[in-house]
């Protein structure tokens, strides 16, 4: 009798944590007839991630089945995310181009591609909608993914394994002979080498783009370098600025980055991110890593989970962190570091910054990381508050920004209303 009462409550705790949207019954997120057709859409003359409108955000939810990925593994028992809805949130009236309406009515409207949002308070889950996915999807997140990367670095530094301020070809010598080579790991950290190779995707002969044939992401020819790894060792290219001097966007940085974790653990950098992060956060799934060439993870741009445990990952960054781990993975000098740590070069006229891969840090203590197509991780530690959100582009590019409409309901609830 009370193996019988400890299921069912254990049943009655699964319920109220996973949340209204996706209790119980589960639903096919596309039918056969629909895969079929949606994997015949595919491009096959030009990078598939150009395309559009409901088949790009198909294409987002389904990368797994489209193109190679690397396994991330969780491990032990879940931790259960409970469920405590602020319903201010799904009521908060958010300013559109279309006048004021409440948030949840946005995420459903035409104006939005929202697929999904999720937010969670002290360790707990205070709101989520999925109006285009179902909450088990593992969608893509796109350059969300470099702040993996880069917190896999901090923690190697702050054991001592790695100095940021050592050039790049101290710990790969095989870049001796790359223009990156003497560029420091902190200016490539910070998106600062100060190199001429921004991301660019409208000139196949940049050095961009090249990078990004060589590791499968951009529309290979025949002339294509093979690899990254080979493509970085003889990087040739100019500059326009002293490394870090300036903000200047790349993937290939984080590429480096990966690298650099590779060199120092010895392993496939996701078989590290793995061993350090996601197998210590009670994930309820394996993620992945999108990987088009002999297995070499997307590290800039490929990261595949279901959205909650992101959120998870997210926590880390939080004093709710004891709700997914016993250990406290991120120190609090980490987080210190990426509130007050920020190259004064980079300083933007509004205060804010980027760090560590981190697209901004703002005034009110919000990390802020995006990802192309509408996707975002927020995270403020002192508020203890994680955002978590996916989109796409309609066909005719007419949808709303999610990312600033998601800051609106943060600041208007948790930052002024405190």
């Amino acid at each position: 009798m009370r193996n019988a009462t400890v299921f069912i409550m254990g049943c009655l705790i699964w319920h109220a944590s996973v949340g209204a949207d996706h209790v119980g019954d589960f639903h096919s997120a596309s039918s056969v007839e629909e895969t079929q057709r949606r994997q015949r859409l595919l491009p096959v003359d030009d990078i598939w991630w150009t395309v559009t409108g409901e088949q790009m955000g198909w294409m987002h939810r389904n990368v797994h089945q489209l193109f190679p990925t690397v396994n991330v593994y969780r491990a032990g028992p879940v931790r259960e995310l409970e469920s405590n809805p602020n319903n201010e949130i799904a009521q908060y009236q958010v300013r559109t181009r279309d006048g004021k309406i409440g948030f949840e009515d946005f995420l459903e409207s035409d104006s939005a591609a929202a697929m999904g949002v999720v937010i969670l308070h002290r360790g707990k889950i205070v709101y989520q909608r999925y109006p285009r996915m179902q909450p088990h999807e593992k969608p893509i997140y796109w350059s969300v993914a470099k702040v993996l990367t880069a917190t896999l670095i901090r923690i190697m530094e702050e054991r001592g394994r790695i100095d940021v301020d050592q050039k790049i070809q101290f710990y790969i010598p095989e870049l001796a002979y790359s223009d990156i080579a003497r560029i420091s790991v902190r200016n490539i950290l910070d998106m600062a080498t100060g190199l001429d190779c921004q991301d660019e995707y409208d000139d196949r002969q940049s050095c961009y783009y090249q990078y990004s044939m060589a590791i499968g992401d951009g529309y290979r020819d025949s002339d294509a370098p093979d690899n990254p790894y080979d493509f970085l060792k003889t990087l040739d290219v100019s500059k326009h600025a002293e490394p870090g001097q300036q903000f200047s966007y790349s993937g290939m940085n984080t590429f480096v980055l990966a690298w650099l974790i590779e060199k120092i653990t010895g392993e496939p950098f996701q078989d590290a991110f793995t061993r350090e992060i996601w197998q210590h956060i009670g994930a309820e799934a394996d993620a992945s890593f999108l990987a088009y060439r002999y297995g070499i993870p997307l590290a800039h741009g490929g990261f595949l989970s279901n959205m909650r445990d992101l959120a998870r990952f997210g926590l880390l960054f939080t004093p709710s962190y004891r709700v997914v781990s016993e250990t406290q993975l991120i120190s609090d000098e980490h987080v210190a570091f990426l509130l007050n740590g920020a190259n004064q070069n980079l300083i933007r006229d509004n205060g804010s910054y980027n760090i560590y891969q981190w697209d901004r840090v703002d005034a009110n203590g919000f990390l802020f990381k995006g990802g192309w197509g509408g996707q975002g991780l927020i995270i403020n530690p002192e508020l203890d508050l994680v955002a978590v959100f996916t989109s796409y582009f309609k066909e005719d590019n007419s949808q709303q920004a999610l990312s600033p409409i998601v800051f609106q309901v943060l600041n208007g609830i948790f930052v002024e209303n405190r």
